[in-house]
């Protein structure tokens, strides 16, 4: 009999259940209070009374989490300084949707050599998370793969669904299942009704192929997530949070009746690629809301402990302290200082 099936498949190593990496990698009461209360807080900044602006801020990806962990430490104490005016959420991404080959992330490749080890990486993704939660931090990341969120989503305070994936059946199947406030990017040519339709779809009950905790293939049954909102990260067409920008986003989702709720991705098309323009950008938004703005709720901040990147493929030994192996960031010195000028700035909405 020919073989008609797995003709590609060189390998299929199971992986451990999830329910079985949760009780090795348990989550604390402690953890799980601060993780509620930090939802509800980001709720509250982007549907409610709460006029704090939520900051979305730290690497591109994490690749080494000793520099990870540094960076979180010094984060949490700036976080403490601002947090009367601003809630920040660091960024703690560990899956990279690439456009044709590259490293694919912590979960997919955490020995960055291509072994593609994934219980290792599940097993030190959710560990980082508890690191990061245990800073009085929220945690923020991109849910890529579809079976990812049963092994880390419990610890996400925020996540978000990227310009590749939000136009995906799939991503918006499994934002409706989320726990937690979720933005969808707009799309790389820069359309908005793709996050919008995404919104739409995510709200709603859906049922879908899915994985259970104990690792067996399911019908997955949601009721719908009610806490989506759109991020602007720019487009073809360079980028979309200029006020004119805002005003014609804000009349698109009141025509879809949905909130006029924007967080600004000030990366990607937004700094035309060039990541030492994000305060800029990030500084536009924050005079925007001095102005009377309300819609936008939060931006976003790709931010490293050193400036740029550096190339990748290269020996771990080789590899720089602190310096992002994706896309390029700004370093801490410049993220303290645009935050604290922010800070300033953002007197004058709470006078």
């Amino acid at each position: 009999m020919h073989q008609t099936a797995d003709i590609n498949v060189v390998s299929n190593r199971v992986l451990p259940s999830p329910a079985e990496l949760l009780k090795i990698v348990p989550r604390s009461d402690a953890q799980s209070d601060f993780i509620v209360r930090s939802r509800r807080e980001i709720h509250d900044i982007i549907f409610g009374d709460d006029k704090r602006l939520l900051v979305v801020v730290g690497p591109c990806s994490i690749h080494d989490v000793e520099a990870g962990r540094e960076y979180g430490r010094q984060l949490a104490a700036l976080a403490r300084e601002v947090s009367d005016r601003m809630l920040l959420v660091m960024r703690v991404y560990f899956e990279k949707p690439r456009t044709t080959v590259g490293w694919k992330g912590l979960i997919m490749d955490p020995h960055l050599d291509g072994s593609a080890d994934i219980p290792a990486g599940l097993h030190l993704a959710r560990s980082f998370l508890r690191d990061i939660v245990d800073l009085g931090l929220p945690t923020a990341t991109e849910l890529l793969d579809p079976i990812t969120p049963q092994y880390i989503a419990d610890l996400i305070c925020w996540s978000a669904i990227g310009a590749r994936t939000t136009e995906s059946q799939t991503h918006r199947q499994m934002a409706s299942g989320l726990s937690m406030p979720l933005g969808f990017k707009n799309s790389t040519d820069g359309s908005i009704s793709t996050a919008i339709n995404a919104i739409r779809a995510a709200s709603q009950s859906q049922t879908f192929l899915g994985v259970s905790l104990e690792g067996r293939a399911s019908a997955v049954t949601t009721r719908g997530n009610p806490n989506c909102h759109v991020v602007l990260r720019g487009g073809r067409d360079g980028p979309n949070y200029s006020p004119a920008h805002v005003d014609a986003v804000e009349k698109t989702l009141r025509e879809a009746k949905l909130p006029p709720a924007i967080l600004v991705d000030c990366s990607h098309d937004n700094s035309a690629k060039m990541p030492e323009r994000q305060p800029e950008v990030f500084l536009n938004v924050v005079d925007q809301l001095v102005a009377g703005r309300t819609s936008i709720i939060g931006a976003m901040l790709e931010s490293n402990l050193e400036s740029g990147n550096q190339p990748f493929p290269a020996p771990r030994e080789k590899l720089r302290h602190g310096v992002s192996i994706t896309d390029g960031c700004i370093g801490w010195s410049e993220t303290e200082s645009v935050l604290r000028e922010a800070h300033r700035r953002l007197a004058a909405r709470f006078a």
